[in-house]
């Protein structure tokens, strides 16, 4: 049974349909990663997943549960976090603020003390600053923290939205060995990324969303040296 089961998802934003009959699924210990252009659909699968916009049509499972009729916050509950693009953090909370709030919907006082190192060995640069404003942070920073508030919450499935946006090459690079540490330590990922070179790099498997639509799907190595995605994604004719 996949970790999370996709089926037939039509969203649709008033008479915009945004998804047109999505399926994907992810299985327990991937990187799974949805690439495609502005307004592929790519953020809508992941708001659709973690409850942010509800389906019309189609049905979402964790681990054989039904989740796609839930609020946001039972999604949180049942193992589903997301780093939102534009990361989206508390600007006038401070780091550790910030980090508490990931932890919201949990009462294991141990358990969140153990993630809040786990955050703070993943992000040194956290713990440096854990007593300064989010809002004063740099971009890397802030989607590191972005990152580490999601992990807070203790998710069986994390959702990264657009992790490397507006980031230097060598932040970027970070960012991309963290997610890989971060499945290691075996957080399953299901990452929208628009850097296809380094997403597919990282990944186990991968679709390309069109328009709403599902068009090629395989294995992270596969699509890399797809002629299609190729010149498509990757910039080569």
């Amino acid at each position: 049974m996949a970790l999370l089961q996709v089926d037939d998802i039509h969203t649709y934003y008033g008479a915009i349909h945004a998804l047109k009959g999505i399926s994907i699924h992810v299985d327990k210990g991937e990187i799974v990663t949805l690439i495609g252009a502005n307004g592929a659909g790519k953020s809508t699968t992941l708001n659709t997943i973690c409850g942010v916009v509800h389906p019309r049509h189609g049905t979402i499972t964790l681990e054989g549960e039904e989740i796609h009729r839930l609020p946001a916050h039972e999604i949180v509950m049942r193992g589903v976090a997301q780093a939102p693009e534009g990361r989206r953090v508390f600007g006038r909370l401070t780091v550790a603020e910030n980090l508490e709030m990931g932890a919201f919907t949990r009462k294991d006082k141990e358990g969140i003390k153990r993630d809040l190192e786990r955050v703070y060995a993943l992000f040194p640069r956290l713990k440096e600053r854990q007593k300064q404003l989010a809002g004063t942070l740099s971009g890397g920073e802030q989607q590191m923290l972005a990152i580490g508030r999601a992990l807070m919450a203790n998710p069986r499935l994390l959702l990264l939205d657009e992790p490397s946006m507006g980031l230097a090459p060598i932040l970027v690079d970070l960012i991309f060995d963290t997610i890989k540490e971060i499945n290691a330590q075996g957080t399953t990922v299901l990452l929208v990324e628009q850097n296809a070179l380094m997403a597919l790099s990282i990944a186990h498997r991968a679709y390309v969303l069109e328009t709403g639509n599902i068009v090629l799907s395989g294995t992270g190595k596969e699509l890399l040296n797809n002629p299609e995605v190729m010149k498509a994604y990757l910039g080569v004719e």
